[in-house]
This record gives C-alpha cells, structure tokens and sequence, in this order.
C-alpha cells in the first residue's frame, strides 16, 4: 500500500471510483458523473493552488483519492479549506480514509491553512462522520433537506478542524 500524491495516470481510476458515488451515495450531490476531461480539469485547479491531492495505490490499483480545495473563493476565506475523501467500493472499511485525511491535514498545516471544514453528504453517513470525528473535527452544524437526490431530501453535516494555530494567533499569508 503506498499513500503518494496523484498522478495524470490515475485519472481513469479517479474517475470510476467518483462515479460510483455519484450514481450510488449522497456523499456528492452531482447528478451525472463527470468524464475524465473534467476530473482532471478539477484535480489541475487543486495542483495549481498547490492543494494536496493524495491517491492510495494497492498494487496498481487505486483504492481510494482525497484532497483539499478551498473552501469558498471569496479573500477572506484564503485561510479556509474543506476535504474531501472517496474510497473505492471494495475497498471500504479498512482505515484508508483516515490514511488519506491525515496526509491532506498534515499538507494543510504545513503550508499555513488554518481551519479545515467537511461538508458531508447526509445527516445518515456515519462513515464519513466518524472518520472526520476520529481526526478532530468537531460539529459546526447542519443544512436540514439542503439537497436533493434519489427522490429524498439529503442533509448536508458541517464539520470543523482547526489547522495548525488555528485562531489563535495572526495568520502568515498562504501562497496561492
């Protein structure tokens, strides 16, 4: 098992395992899976911001992928990133988020950002919940039916982690 950052090679897989959930979970509220031109479309602003972007390798075969993007593009924000972590679906249920999650918090750190927020698809994932609850991240609230999906309202669960100094101190300027 090797935790290494993503490579242009990895796409196909990237894109399969974020199709699963699309087309299966209410982890993503898109409707339609995103072909291979806009995965790496979205992994080449990530790269460009000089934002983790980690793939879990198992053998030649990618297990899982997660990142960070900034959490909302207004200045303001510039200390702010949120996560985001998908895992193949035969792959589950054996700590690979967590692997995954703690090098994009270590990378966040290290490069100055000061909170990191999870915003989880439905009020019911308690995969997701939990994982974030393990690393330190702490409720921050709810949006009650805010998607809509499978013929269902779906929740979205806010979590919060503070990076580094967090608020306790002035921020020095991340480089964008």
């Amino acid at each position: 098992m090797t935790l290494r950052p993503s490579h242009e090679a990895d796409l196909p897989a990237i894109t399969e395992i974020y199709a699963h959930y699309v087309l299966h979970s209410t982890a993503t509220f898109e409707l339609e899976p995103p072909g291979i031109a806009e995965m790496a479309h979205r992994r080449d602003v990530i790269l460009e911001r000089r934002l983790p972007f980690y793939v879990l390798d198992a053998s030649g075969t990618i297990a899982g992928y997660a990142y960070a993007t900034m959490y909302r593009p207004r200045a303001g924000y510039r200390f702010t990133v949120e996560d985001s972590i998908y895992i193949h679906r035969g792959h589950g249920g054996k700590g690979y988020g967590k692997l995954l999650l703690e090098a994009v918090i270590r990378d966040c750190e290290a490069a100055g950002y000061r909170q990191m927020i999870a915003v989880i698809g439905g009020s019911d994932n308690a995969a997701s919940i939990g994982l974030h609850r393990s690393l330190g991240f702490e409720p921050a609230g709810m949006l009650r039916g805010a998607g809509y999906k499978f013929d269902r309202w779906v929740d979205s669960v806010f979590m919060q982690r503070q990076l580094g100094a967090g608020t306790a101190a002035r921020p020095v300027e991340v480089e964008l």
